[in-house]
């Protein structure tokens, strides 16, 4: 007897299957029949099962089209899927029609390549997926079998999926089983819950089975469980509150300066937990002034505010520094954090340009949407108007898209310029709409000529320009994330962009620019990361973020009108020492969050504390830190304490952390050494003067605390001089030293 060989069966079974579902594909005229066409016949009793509506769920919810998996890039092992599914037609040929239809069997399901490997019948790096005796396994087998039909036009929909039951507060450890029903454009619906992918956004909280179980932990908080199924994404948030509710009377009795104070107790009620008490006045003038300016009171404003008994003094305060001119770099210094390029990639001349458009609107205070438009409808020379160098340094639709959508809407676009996106509703079909809008985007003169660029180009609307879909090839014309975008044949599409963008119907643009600034104040964005808007990263006071938008929509989107409204409002005044029921709050505002300064801003309180300037390269003499034009003007001091990398493309990041490189370079740094121990600095002065040790020491701390010392500070640094009347500076120049090593210096309070 011959024995056969492998091939022979494949040609054989492949002979076998064209016969079994020939007279159903008669029409078609590929060779290889493997498919039933979407007109194909069930058996009678039995539900039709598609590839779209019944394989991709199975896949997905196995992981067989995740990036560790199949869906990585290059797939894995020679067989590739879409990332989580996005692409039906792609995951189709993979399976059906790649290596010569090896991966399915309909005239021996059972011996099928994906089931076989799927099972671990066989050698299967990702082990055992689908198990042979469950449901999933009898849907893939059923589905090749029947031909491996697709969905035809008549087929249902997907349109959404709805999560259950309605969202409630739960207990610490707790269960809750979730149920997900799919709603198709028929009607009908489904039970998908054991196919979906489910995430919780603070394991700390609670987890999520696979089979959709919430279980909550022993601590009070909060979480989102994101689910997502085939393309479609829902949220579940789990409240613990820390307890049994509290009296309502203790949250009436609060003060309310504005809309934010009522909208935060209405939360911290719901989680039953009570704000600390207000700062001292000293804390509060050091945070204003740190939050406005940049800069740290001096002792005669600290006297000065001290002596003030007027009830409305900290309003007036805030006023009085959003009008000092210092306001203008301190702000524009985190806008170019984000805008900034790498100016041996565009030129010097160009990024000094654009450094100075950004500052010289924070001086005119110029309104946030007016900033906006102007960037992203810039045209004209680089040398000239400072807003085109962003074309010169994004120079693909793909890039700016990616740039624009991230830092002023808040959504972010990367992932979806290659796949649908893993926690949005957004695919590369909402990316190149959002491109097209900036296909003709022109350019002439000298490019891009890194490592050193140094010409002059001009950015203009070109007569024509297209984006073209990446799987299609079709050209993509200009359409926004939501709603239309009005744009006539003779118009730059950039400003259609901009009119929808700016609209106050927008649903992203005031969010994410209130968001930001909340988060600038309040040490902690009401969505985290800033800059991340979507349904899976739910904002922590959702009702707030809404106010604060509509409020800045209708302050005309001038800044400092929207950071006075933050700043006024009782809850930004808290303290930031906590009670009984809000010590593990991290995310109300129940009190408030103390943050580490930013480079620029320590470096210049050490130069104006000591009275010893520093000097940069490329800046005018006695510059300050936060005037610097370029992140490439070298400084040991900001990279340690965390300044972005020049070489990274904006939106760049900063370290907000404390690190060991930073407490060395405190304790070390000889540059520091010179300002505390020279003849021209604060130590020198103080020590060379008449004060008695206690009135130097009061001067000490109101220079580097902005506030006097307690009675036990006191008594311990005049102490320090007392046992060594001699060295008086050198005492002077150790505590000074000392103080400047605290976290107390460090951090705003």
């Amino acid at each position: 007897m011959r024995l056969f060989r492998r091939s022979d069966f494949v040609t054989a079974t492949m002979l076998l299957n064209i016969a079994l579902v020939g007279t159903s594909r008669a029409a078609t005229p590929e060779p290889v029949i493997r498919t039933a066409s979407a007109s194909s016949k069930a058996p009678v009793g039995t539900p039709r099962l598609t590839f779209e509506l019944d394989v991709m769920p199975v896949l997905t919810a196995a992981g067989c089209n995740q990036g560790a998996c199949h869906g990585k890039s290059r797939g894995q092992n020679g067989f590739q899927l879409s990332l989580l599914g996005f692409d039906a037609d792609f995951d189709y040929n993979a399976i059906v029609k790649e290596a010569r239809g090896r991966r399915v069997f309909p005239a021996a399901a059972d011996e099928s390549l994906l089931l076989r490997k799927g099972s671990a019948a066989v050698s299967h790096g990702g082990g055992e997926r689908i198990a042979r005796d469950s449901k999933q396994y009898k849907i893939l087998r059923d589905w090749i079998a029947a031909g491996m039909p697709r969905s035809g036009p008549a087929d249902p929909v997907l349109k959404l999926i709805a999560v259950g039951p309605e969202e409630l507060p739960l207990s610490p450890n707790s269960k809750q089983q979730l149920t997900v029903t799919a709603r198709y454009s028929d009607g009908s619906t489904r039970d998908v819950t054991p196919w979906c992918a489910y995430q919780s956004s603070d394991t700390g909280v609670s987890t999520i089975s696979t089979t959709g179980e919430i279980k909550t932990g022993r601590l009070p908080g909060e979480s989102s469980t994101m689910i997502r199924y085939m393309g479609h994404i829902a949220t579940w948030n789990v409240v613990i509150p820390r307890g049994a509710r509290l009296p309502a009377e203790r949250y009436s009795a609060l003060p309310r300066h504005n809309f934010i104070d009522q909208l935060v107790w209405d939360k911290l009620e719901s989680v039953a937990v009570l704000p600390s008490g207000p700062c001292s006045d000293t804390t509060f003038l050091r945070r204003a002034s740190l939050d406005a300016i940049g800069r740290m009171p001096t002792p005669d404003e600290v006297n000065k505010f001290l002596a003030d008994t007027s009830p409305n003094k900290r309003a007036a305060l805030v006023d009085a520094l959003l009008a000092r001119p210092e306001y203008a770099d301190h702000w524009a210094n985190k806008w170019v954090d984000l805008l900034r390029p790498n100016p041996y990639r565009v030129g010097i001349k160009a990024t000094l340009n654009y450094d100075q458009w950004i500052r010289d609107a924070f001086r005119e205070n110029k309104p946030y949407d007016q900033f906006v438009r102007e960037l992203v409808t810039a045209r004209g020379s680089t040398w000239r108007n400072g807003a085109a160098t962003m074309f010169r340094d994004r120079r693909t639709p793909e890039e700016i898209t990616v740039l624009v959508s991230q830092l002023f809407l808040g959504v972010r676009l990367d992932c979806a310029r290659c796949h649908h996106h893993p926690f949005e509703v957004w695919g590369q079909d909402e990316f190149y709409g959002m491109a097209a809008f900036f296909g003709r985007v022109g350019y002439k003169g000298t490019g891009i000529s890194a490592p050193i660029s140094g010409g002059e180009e001009m950015i203009f609307t070109a007569a024509k320009g297209a984006v073209k879909h990446p799987i299609s090839g079709a050209i993509v014309p200009p359409e926004p994330l939501t709603g239309k975008a009005a744009l006539s044949d003779d118009e730059d599409p950039r400003l259609a962009f901009a009119r929808w963008m700016t609209a106050n119907d927008n649903p992203f643009f005031a969010r994410v620019a209130v968001n930001r600034m909340w988060a600038e104040l309040m040490g902690r964005g009401l969505v985290e990361p800033v800059d991340d808007l979507r349904a899976t990263n739910p904002a922590t006071n959702a009702e707030l973020l809404d106010a604060l938008g509509v409020e800045f929509r209708r302050l005309k989107y001038d800044q400092k009108a929207m950071l006075r409204t933050i700043m006024t409002s009782y809850v930004y005044g808290l303290s930031s020492a906590t009670n009984d029921t809000n010590v593990a709050d991290t995310q109300n505002y129940s009190r408030h969050y103390r943050t580490r300064l930013r480079a620029e801003t320590i470096s210049d309180a050490i130069a104006d504390i000591t009275g010893v300037r520093d000097d940069y390269a490329a800046m005018a003499p006695g510059s300050r830190a936060t005037a610097i034009w370029t992140h490439r003007i070298n400084s040991l001091f900001l990279d340690a304490f965390g300044r972005p990398d020049p070489n990274q493309d904006p939106p760049c990041e900063r370290t907000g952390e404390t690190t060991m490189v930073q407490a060395l370079h405190l304790m070390n740094s000889s540059q520091l050494h010179q300002k505390i121990v020279g003849d021209p600095g604060l130590s020198a002065r103080l020590a060379g003067g008449k004060q008695t040790p206690a009135e130097l020491v009061e001067q000490l701390y109101l220079s580097v605390y902005s506030r006097r010392p307690s009675d036990a500070e006191l008594q311990a640094a005049v102490k320090l001089y007392t046992d060594r009347p001699e060295a008086r500076r050198q005492t002077t120049e150790d505590l000074l030293w000392a103080m400047l090593n605290t976290p107390e210096f460090l951090f705003k309070d």
